[in-house]
């Protein structure tokens, strides 16, 4: 199989999701086209058997060029097997309605663009203290501390379950081959 795995990314986390998916991909034997759908003029290559797309969700939604992209090549995704990887804080969360909120966001983008995915993850994202101006970080530390999250500012974290986005990929691409086989 040929799978598109395309992305958008605001601090960097998502994109290094991205490649872990890509890399996961790999070791399964198939082939990767990895895109960062910010880069101009992207359009979707020629062959693709199946599609991961992965997004943050930032201030309450996706990166325009993620919406964009998902409108513009949506009769193309809609033919595909997809994947979706939302990637946002309130997702590793302890407050309940702030996790409802962050698990509707793929139901808000289908109103929104007429496409669902075959397939949905929530990843949790990472908090870079580090790379935040003050008031980034000091808002961040102290929507963390409400969660029970970390708040030693003096260092990054990474909130993402590498094993579990394992897993999923895995899933998927066994149902990506079944939805293939199908067709064929």
């Amino acid at each position: 199989m040929i799978i598109l795995v395309a992305y958008a990314t605001v601090e960097g986390q998502t994109a290094k999701i991205a490649g872990r998916i890509a890399a996961q991909i790999e070791m399964h034997g198939h082939q990767v086209v990895l895109a960062d759908l910010a880069q101009p003029g992207f359009a979707l290559p020629g062959r693709i058997d199946g599609a991961f797309l992965c997004a943050p969700i930032h201030l309450g939604n996706y990166p325009s060029a993620f919406v964009q992209f998902v409108a513009i090549w949506k009769p193309s995704l809609v033919a595909l097997p997809t994947a979706l990887v939302t990637v946002s804080l309130a997702i590793a969360g302890a407050d309940a309605e702030e996790r409802a909120e962050a698990l509707a966001y793929p139901q808000k983008l289908a109103k929104k663009t007429g496409w669902k995915a075959d397939h949905e993850y929530h990843a949790a994202g990472a908090l870079k203290y580090l790379e935040y101006d003050f008031f980034k970080r000091w808002m961040l530390r102290r929507i963390a501390r409400k969660e029970g999250g970390p708040v030693d500012t003096s260092k990054d974290y990474e909130l993402t379950d590498w094993a579990a986005l394992d897993r999923f990929v895995e899933t998927a691409l066994i149902e990506f081959a079944k939805r293939i086989r199908k067709v064929a």
